[in-house]
């Protein structure tokens, strides 16, 4: 029993390493896009400050325009209607856009969850990073995330599907074996534990070129 313990801990302490390792890069990303926009902040500024100067108002008025313009295709920011999501999703959605993986999301969240932020967290930080390390397997141009979040009835429905490298894979019970190692099970099994606590439902696909989760969390 103390092996077992000793092994167990061993392998917890290593998936913690990994969430560690995984959340410095989600910040440091952050930092980088905030460090980013102040620059160019100070530089739009300093070009409306030119044509103030000339009393230019037409060109303030083009250039105000094509900001307004840049924004609006650059505002990529996920709004689920809820806080804790928005902020799991934004920050995984910058980090997989910062390794070159385009992600499509679509999630709509307008009512009070009854499922711990915690265990949500958890679920969706999961399936992103192994959708993550998935894409990374793939030439730049082939890498895709797709995310559909929503309620069906009184359950909350999480989809999660990436493009990868391989073919079908083979099911160890109700996993996928993963060439990931320990902490990418340690992963799927504390979602699976998460659904079965909450009597959700989970389903995982594998086909050639891409893998899907479902979930459905209930609400009441």
């Amino acid at each position: 029993m103390h092996l077992f313990s000793k092994k167990a801990a061993k392998k917890m302490a290593a998936y913690q390493k990994e969430l560690i390792e995984t959340h410095y890069q989600e910040v440091d990303n952050m930092y980088r896009q905030m460090r980013g926009w102040r620059h160019d902040y100070r530089n739009h500024i300093q070009t409306m400050k030119a044509y103030a100067a000339t009393e230019d108002w037409d060109a303030i008025r083009h250039y105000l325009d094509l900001l307004d313009k840049d924004l609006t295709t650059v505002d990529t920011v996920i709004k689920t209607g809820n806080a804790m999501t928005d902020a799991i999703l934004n920050s995984k959605i910058s980090l997989a856009r910062s390794k070159d993986i385009q992600v499509i999301a679509d999630a709509d969240i307008p009512v009070k969850l009854n499922s711990s932020e915690i265990d949500l967290c958890c679920i969706i930080g999961n399936l992103f990073d192994n959708a993550i390390e998935a894409s990374l397997q793939l030439p730049k141009e082939k890498r895709l995330i797709r995310i559909y979040m929503d309620m069906k009835n009184t359950q909350l429905y999480i989809s999660f599907t990436n493009f990868t490298a391989g073919k079908k894979l083979k099911k160890q019970g109700n996993l996928f074996k993963s060439t990931k190692g320990d902490g990418h099970g340690l992963g799927l099994i504390r979602i699976d534990d998460i659904v079965k606590r909450s009597d959700g439902y989970i389903s995982r696909n594998s086909e050639d070129g891409a893998f899907t989760t479902e979930i459905l969390l209930p609400q009441l």
